[in-house]
């Protein structure tokens, strides 16, 4: 059974964003309004939205991941600020990662 198509969705979007998007879908052979109708048969279909919608898992940065350059430029701008008089007790710094990082 096939649907009418006679409703129109109208969004705003970032331009970056959506051809970014339109590039991708070019690849695949789909058009946008493809692409929508298929997420919103999904949100009807699940009751829901068909994916997970969280805020990103933060983890603090490893100096072992970071290249030369990287770590040079953090003990610099960690440097600087202390030159600056931009610090704070280390009590406070620790607080701030658990809480932050769960650690």
């Amino acid at each position: 059974m096939t649907m009418a198509k006679d409703a129109n969705v109208f969004a705003r979007v970032d331009a970056s964003l959506k051809e970014q998007a339109e590039g991708i879908l070019s690849q695949l052979g789909m058009p946008m309004s493809s692409a929508i109708n298929i997420f919103l048969n999904q949100i009807v279909l699940r009751r829901g939205l068909p994916f997970e919608v969280t805020l990103p898992v933060k983890t603090p940065v490893a100096a072992g991941s970071l290249t030369s350059d990287e770590f040079y430029a953090e003990v610099k701008r960690g440097y600087d600020d202390c030159a600056a008089g931009r610090t704070r007790p280390a009590e406070d710094v620790f607080r701030d990662i658990e809480a932050e990082f769960g650690l």
